[in-house]
């Protein structure tokens, strides 16, 4: 390559004779990008897949590794599910002339209920990943059942829909935490028909439900009898929620760690886990995506359909309650034989190749589509029948293999929050807008045509998404492979010297913005006390690399821990709790505010573990000792302060939080060279207190004037980890550094020294 000149151009591009020489590394440039954007992650073989090319487990064989009590009773808690469920579909009539709504009113107290799902799954399934699952589930349906009791007694509509959206808060538990649990008590082998199992139990609760139910209202009769029929649910609820009390939470992913690497991991501690942060990571890895569209697509079709299904018989046949039930309910027994059998042929499917288990799910979507239509134009009740237990021998199967799919392609330390987004989509998406939109048309028209509009278009869209997504699932099983992997030679690290841990810590990450991945299986470590220079060119990734540390930007692939704990998932406002705090390039203080009202600021936060409020005295005096700049003017507003006065400012606010890890981006960007000398002098004295920071420059001098150890990064890729001095000495990287331009050279190992 052309060597550099003054200007920061090579030669080449300096003679325009010698054009083509410049447009030669520009293409060249661009392809190394293109090639770094399409390279897959590494795809295992099959064999080395959790429950992947293995021996099959039968199901008592599973049901006696996990026990029996964890899925009798979660069994039983799904068939009582169902009779709540069922009760308010079946009893949908005769609640609308005791209470004097319409189609559209009844189907929004339908679609709040699913909106008090959706906000208590997430809620639920947050605390259930670093709690405890089981007295979680407990506690929560104890409430249901309390909240069941009181719906016979509500007077009017708008009780009615306060005490069905608390119904449906101690519901949202079912699928999302009960999930993990089954997930996490019985082996990978065989965890399809387990779920199935589980299933069926539900399914028939689901079939004994409305008989029960809706031959105890018509036996008492009258306008108020459909209360009768919660009461009577709410007695089963509670007995099982009490027994639940008694069961173990088992160790989270203990499967997926024994298949990979022989143990299970159950002395790491689970770390925080925000919302945001676990919504953006899901929604990275492809096949969760397509699954979570698949999810969507069941709500419009499936969640909603029951109540109009009911006001179609009601209005096409004049059927009561006993009479509905038996045409929804006793066609669907049939359904309950096929859930084992695709059960067993999905985890048969599974164990040789994941993508086609998946297809399986996908394909089953196509003929309930086609029943769906069909039982609409059928001339009598039985034939009615017979047509929905035709779309139920699909559709149970479809529904029962949805939560084992979730389950294998969810990470492990997220399964329930993972599984609660995608019943949050079900239900607060595709059930919401199933509803509402089925809601308005019935009224516009008739119950038929709503359903006929909805129910098939989405049932055929939810296939399409499950198929597509069935192409992804082995590299994103590889990346769960590679995780728990990771974690057990990080976990043998720190157990073989406790001393060698961290302080922060960045391994193996992978970041895309939209896209364009910018980030490419960064690595990067501070010890305690150090000041680590994070070097490179522009666009070379620093700052995003920085960005994922401090949890402003969520890695596609990869872990951030600090002191050993694991952060990858917890939003910027917890890791500032636990001490990551970064200091922008640029601006960074209130400018309304006057310079002791900013510090004031800074100073509320407690750091996690805090024992006690903050000293905001000793550490204002501590902010204007360090900048003495800062302590004579006091009253000066944030804007009126110089450029430089404003970077002090800003750093000064940072360290009012006693930091365990200082981040400075870009010190000394856009001021002037007297100002970058005093504030070097500031950050030189804190790393001679010992402060732990991260530094990202531009200038070379700069950066190793503070550190003793540097990390070069080039388009994404870190190139060199080493010392400072030992930087020096690379002339290709120095150059690159001074110049803004030219390339490491490749030759170069990737982790400098050794």
């Amino acid at each position: 390559m052309a060597e550099p000149t003054e200007t920061g151009l090579s030669d080449a591009a300096a003679d325009p004779l010698d054009a083509g020489a410049l447009s030669d590394q520009i293409v060249a440039a661009e392809a190394e990008r293109q090639a770094d954007l399409a390279a897959e992650p590494e795809i295992l073989d099959d064999n080395e897949l959790p429950g992947v090319g293995t021996e099959d487990v039968s199901l008592r064989d599973a049901i006696a590794i996990g026990g029996v009590s964890t899925i009798v009773l979660l069994g039983a808690l799904d068939a009582t599910d169902a009779l709540g469920t069922t009760a308010l579909g079946l009893l949908g009539p005769d609640i609308q002339e005791s209470l004097g709504v319409s189609d559209a009113v009844l189907g929004t107290i339908t679609a709040g209920g699913n909106l008090f799902i959706v906000a208590g799954g997430l809620l639920l399934s947050r605390i259930a990943d670093t709690g405890n699952r089981t007295k979680l589930v407990a506690l929560a349906t104890v409430f249901w059942s309390a909240m069941t009791l009181l719906l016979g007694f509500v007077p009017t509509a708008f009780w009615f829909f306060i005490v069905n959206c608390a119904i449906s808060f101690g519901r949202s538990q079912t699928h999302p935490v009960q999930g993990a649990i089954m997930a996490d008590s019985y082996p990978v082998e065989a965890r399809a028909r387990v779920y199935a199992a589980k299933d069926v139990a539900g399914r028939t609760g689901a079939f004994i439900a409305p008989l029960a139910v809706g031959g105890l209202v018509s036996l008492i009769g009258g306008d108020d009898a459909w209360r009768w029929g919660f009461i009577a649910v709410s007695i089963p609820t509670l007995f099982i929620g009490m027994a639940i009390f008694l069961l173990k939470d088992p160790p989270r992913g203990q499967f997926e760690q024994r298949a990979t690497i022989g143990e299970a991991l159950t002395d790491l501690k689970p770390g925080p886990i925000s919302l945001g942060a676990a919504f953006q990571r899901l929604f990275k890895v492809r096949t969760i995506k397509w699954a979570f569209m698949a999810a969507v697509a069941i709500g419009f079709s499936l969640i909603s359909d029951g109540i109009f299904l009911n006001l179609y018989l009601d209005e096409r046949f004049d059927l009561g309650p006993f009479e509905r039930a038996l045409a929804n309910s006793t066609p669907g027994v049939i359904a309950l034989f096929m859930i084992p059998y695709a059960a067993k042929w999905y985890d048969g499917l599974y164990r040789r190749t994941p993508p086609q288990a998946m297809a399986l799910l996908g394909a089953l979507f196509f003929p309930m589509a086609l029943f769906s239509v069909l039982q609409l134009l059928m001339p009598s009740p039985v034939t009615f029948g017979v047509m929905t237990g035709l779309r139920a021998l699909f559709a149970a199967p479809a529904l029962s293999l949805l939560g084992p799919t979730l389950a294998h392609i969810n990470p492990y330390r997220m399964r329930a929050l993972g599984s609660a987004i995608g019943t949050s989509l079900v239900f607060g998406v595709g059930g919401l807008g199933g509803a509402i939109l089925m809601g308005l048309i019935s009224d516009a028209t008739s119950p038929r045509t709503a359903l006929l509009a909805v129910v098939p278009v989405a049932m055929v869209a939810g296939g399409l998404f499950a198929i597509n997504g069935a192409r992804h699932i082995r590299s994103d099983l590889s990346l769960v492979v590679e995780e728990i992997k990771e974690e057990k030679a990080e976990r043998d690290r720190i157990q073989a010297d406790p001393s060698d841990i961290p302080v922060l810590q960045l391994r193996n990450v992978d970041f895309s913005y939209g896209p364009v991945q910018v980030l490419f299986d960064v690595d990067l470590e501070v010890a305690r006390g150090e000041t680590l220079a994070l070097l490179g060119t522009n666009g070379a990734g620093k700052s995003t690399a920085l960005r994922v540390a401090a949890g402003l930007a969520i890695p596609s692939r990869g872990v951030v821990r600090l002191n050993g704990r694991n952060m990858t998932l917890a939003s910027p406002e917890q890791r500032v709790r636990e001490g990551i705090f970064m200091l922008p390039g640029g601006k960074g203080v209130f400018a309304d505010l006057t310079v002791q009202e900013n510090l004031e600021t800074a100073a509320v936060v407690m750091r996690s573990g805090a024992d006690t409020k903050p000293d905001v005295p000793a550490r204002l005096d501590r902010a204007y000792e360090l900048f003495p700049e800062l302590g004579r003017r006091p009253k000066t507003r944030g804007q009126d302060l110089s450029g430089g006065q404003q970077q002090m400012l800003a750093l000064a606010r940072v360290i009012m939080h006693d930091p365990e890890v200082l981040i400075i981006d870009e010190l000394s960007l856009g001021l002037a060279p007297v100002v970058v000398q005093e504030l070097l002098a500031i950050v030189g004295r804190l790393r001679d207190a010992g402060q732990t920071m991260i530094i990202v420059e531009q200038s070379l001098n700069i950066a190793l004037t503070l550190a003793s150890r540097a990390v070069f990064m080039e388009k994404g890729h870190v190139r060199f980890t080493g010392s400072a001095q030992h930087l020096l000495e690379r002339d290709d990287l120095a150059r690159a550094v001074f110049l803004g331009r030219g390339r490491a050279d490749d030759t170069a190992p990737d982790q400098g020294e050794s």
